[in-house]
């Protein structure tokens, strides 16, 4: 197969879940022998040299970027407020020099899938049905309304209040109305997959999870003989910074105070000040911010803490935890697609006091925690192997083709 995948920023290097979300996939897909062209925004701030990037991919994955500012700016903001029908947050996405090189792409030649990565890229759908009569998938990373309307109940200002509540009733519009214009829905969790056809979908659909390449985190055993606590994540996502500080709030001056030596190390990048400094007022906290190599920063820790308490999709530096052997310890919310046994693979704590006993499990039962470690990294080689979530995707992609 000719495989297109249009993204909102360059994935490689991976740094974020959706970036190896879809990097992943791509390398799933070449890696069973099609032809894959990555089509993606450049965006300033999460710019990347392509020609650097492209040395590094297998043969049969071409990537192109088209450069875009996608900063927010108060004038555009008001612009669009008072001009335009789309939400801002997903207006910044919409360029001319993109359009033009997705035409020039699509006239080129001949795709069998066009893979629409994201909610952001969805206004691109009309020129793809113009110009080609490739299969359409919308590969749903998340429901973006549902992670706005979290950013609406936590802000206090009250006009900004008034301008978030506009711009998720934008949101949601604007997400809803790309129902059932793609040929396939490709969710990645269950539960997405089960809202989007409560919302009206009627178009196929193939849950398909993230994949892991098993071989790049299996690069050594995990050592529990000293707990290591840490949290890796990128820090502009509301879902993770609200989970972090009612974590640090709530659970973390209780921790301290029955194990004065312990510290919890916070990575991830994009950061706010005000976050950075509420983090660091508090007790054994050490902050990296962004860090060189993910993979090498979970093998030097052992216990990952995800405290989430909202957001959609699939938590993907879990999945990535899990194959590095960390013993994660997370919420019910975090551990959403992923369907490991509370206790056996993952440690699931939805409260305060659940928090605090399994953390204090695991300082206690140090063999116990190999031993999660072990059966974790398992799990991920029977349920998120790459290579077979890939070939599952292409096997329904190729019955939609017939």
């Amino acid at each position: 197969m000719n495989i297109l995948q249009i993204f909102n920023k360059i994935p490689y290097p991976p740094k974020d879940g959706g970036s190896v979300a879809v990097c992943n996939l791509s390398e799933g897909f070449a890696n069973s022998g099609h032809r894959v062209d990555l089509l993606c925004l450049n965006t300033d701030k999460h710019f990347v040299s392509v020609p650097q990037v492209q040395n590094d991919l297998p043969k049969n994955i071409t990537l192109s970027g088209i450069n875009i500012n996608t900063k927010i700016r108060i004038s555009h903001a008001i612009k669009n407020l008072v001009f335009s029908e789309l939400p801002y947050i997903a207006e910044r996405f919409i360029s001319e020099k993109f359009k033009q090189q997705l035409i020039n792409h699509l006239r080129q030649k001949k795709y069998d899938i066009i893979q629409i990565e994201g909610l952001y890229m969805m206004p691109y759908i009309e020129i793809i049905r113009n110009y080609s009569k490739g299969i359409i998938s919308y590969r749903a990373h998340n429901i973006e309304h549902e992670i706005w309307q979290l950013n609406l109940k936590q802000e206090q200002n009250f006009l900004k209040k008034i301008y978030l509540k506009h711009l998720l009733n934008r949101l949601r519009k604007f997400e809803l109305s790309f129902l059932d214009t793609y040929d396939a829905l490709i969710p990645i969790t269950k539960r997405d997959g089960q809202l989007f056809t409560k919302f009206g979908n009627t178009k196929p659909i193939h849950v398909s999870s993230t994949g892991i390449d098993l071989i790049k985190y299996n690069k050594s055993e995990i050592n529990f003989s000293e707990i290591r606590l840490f949290h890796l994540g990128s820090l502009d996502w509301i879902p993770n910074t609200e989970g972090l500080i009612s974590f640090l709030q709530n659970i973390w001056k209780k921790i301290t105070v029955q194990h004065p030596d312990l510290a919890f190390t916070i990575a991830g990048r994009n950061a706010s000040p005000d976050f950075i400094k509420q983090t660091v007022s508090f007790k054994n906290i050490i902050f990296k911010g962004e860090i060189e190599n993910a993979i090498d920063f979970m093998h030097q820790h052992n216990v990952m803490i995800v405290p989430l308490l909202s957001g959609s999709g699939m938590r993907i530096k879990i999945i990535e935890g899990m194959a590095c052997g960390n013993v994660i310890i997370t919420t019910s919310k975090g551990a959403e697609g992923i369907s490991a046994e509370n206790g056996s693979e993952i440690l699931i704590a939805d409260t305060p006091d659940e928090f605090i006993q399994q953390i204090n499990y695991i300082l206690k039962n140090k063999e116990k925690a190999k031993q999660i470690s072990d059966a974790a990294k398992h799990y991920i080689s029977v349920n998120f192997d790459n290579f077979t979530i890939s070939k599952s995707l292409l096997s329904f992609y190729s019955k939609l083709l017939k």
